[in-house]
C-alpha cells in the first residue's frame, strides 16, 4: 500500500505535514532535515523542487528556492541525494513543484526517478486536470505515484467533485486566494469555506495549507480537515540555522505541544 494511503487509514486527525525546500539551507540539507522531522513526529513531508518562478509561493519560499538554486540544487542532484533514503525514512514523502522542471527533465524520466528514490506522491499546482487525466495519469499509475490536486475558495463544487473522483491520496485545500505565507490568522470566511468542503463528505482525506504557521492555526485547520501543512514558518525556522537538529526539534514541538 502507498504510504500516503496507509497514513490516512491509521491516523485520521491532526496529521502534521511539513514543507521543506530541497537544497536549503545548504545543498546537502535534505536528508538530515527529513531525519529530524521524522524523529520529531512529523507525519509527512513535502519536498520542494527549486524553481526560479514559483508562482504560488510567497517571498519566503521564493527566497529558499533562490538559495537552493544558488547552492547548485537540481532535480538530478536531488534524486541522487534521495537514493537509499528509505533505509532511514519511513513516513510519506511528496515532491512539490512546478511542471516546467519536470518537462525539462523528461516527464517519463522524472516519474521513473521519483518512484525509484521512494517518493509517494507529487503536487504540481500548474498541471491542469485535463492534461493530467488525458496525458499523465497512466504514467503516474505505472510508477505507483499519487497525484495531489489543490482546491481554492474559488473552486466550484463540480470541479471539487471531479478532483475527488480522479484522486487517490488526499486533497490539498489552499486556505485562501493568496500565495504561501499569508495571513497570521484563519478568518471566519476561511472557516466557512473549510466547513463547506468538509460537508461535501468527499472520499479523499483533506489537508489544509497556505498560512498555517503555528499551533493555533494548525489546531484550527485540523478542526476542518485531517491535517495541515506548514511551509513558510518552517523555512524561517531553519534559515541560517547553526544547529538543524535543535532548531527543527524546537519548531516541531512548538506545533505539537
Amino acid at each position: 500500500m502507498n504510504r500516503i494511503n496507509n497514513l490516512f487509514q491509521t491516523k485520521q486527525k491532526n496529521i502534521l505535514s511539513v514543507f521543506c525546500t530541497a537544497g536549503f539551507p545548504e545543498l546537502n540539507s535534505i536528508v538530515p532535515v527529513l531525519e529530524e522531522l521524522q524523529n520529531n513526529g512529523v507525519d509527512m513531508v513535502e519536498i520542494g523542487m527549486p524553481f526560479s518562478d514559483p508562482t504560488a509561493d510567497g517571498p519566503v519560499i521564493q527566497y529558499s528556492n533562490n538559495i537552493a538554486i544558488n547552492n547548485g540544487m537540481s532535480l538530478k542532484i536531488l534524486f541522487e541525494q534521495l537514493k537509499g533514503v528509505r533505509a532511514k525514512i519511513h513516513i510519506p514523502l511528496v515532491l512539490m513543484g512546478y511542471i516546467n522542471p519536470a518537462l525539462q527533465y523528461g516527464i517519463d524520466n522524472f516519474l521513473r526517478d521519483t518512484h525509484a528514490c521512494g517518493i509517494d506522491g507529487i503536487i504540481i499546482p500548474d498541471l491542469p486536470m485535463y492534461e493530467y487525466e488525458n496525458f499523465y495519469k497512466n504514467r503516474f499509475d505505472e510508477h505507483h505515484l499519487k497525484n495531489i490536486f489543490l482546491v481554492t475558495p474559488q473552486t466550484s463544487k463540480e470541479r471539487i467533485r471531479r478532483i475527488d473522483a480522479v484522486s487517490d491520496a488526499f486533497i490539498y485545500i489552499v486556505s485562501s486566494n493568496a500565495i504561501t505565507g499569508g495571513s497570521a490568522n484563519i478568518e471566519e470566511e476561511q472557516k466557512e469555506y473549510f466547513s463547506r468542503i468538509k460537508k461535501m463528505e468527499l472520499k479523499n482525506p483533506l489537508v489544509i495549507g497556505f498560512g498555517i504557521r503555528d499551533k493555533k492555526t494548525f489546531d484550527t485547520a485540523c478542526n476542518f480537515a485531517n491535517g495541515a501543512i506548514i511551509g513558510t514558518a518552517f523555512i524561517n525556522a531553519i534559515d541560517k540555522s547553526k544547529n538543524l537538529k535543535e532548531d527543527i526539534q524546537h519548531f516541531i514541538q512548538s506545533i505539537k505541544n
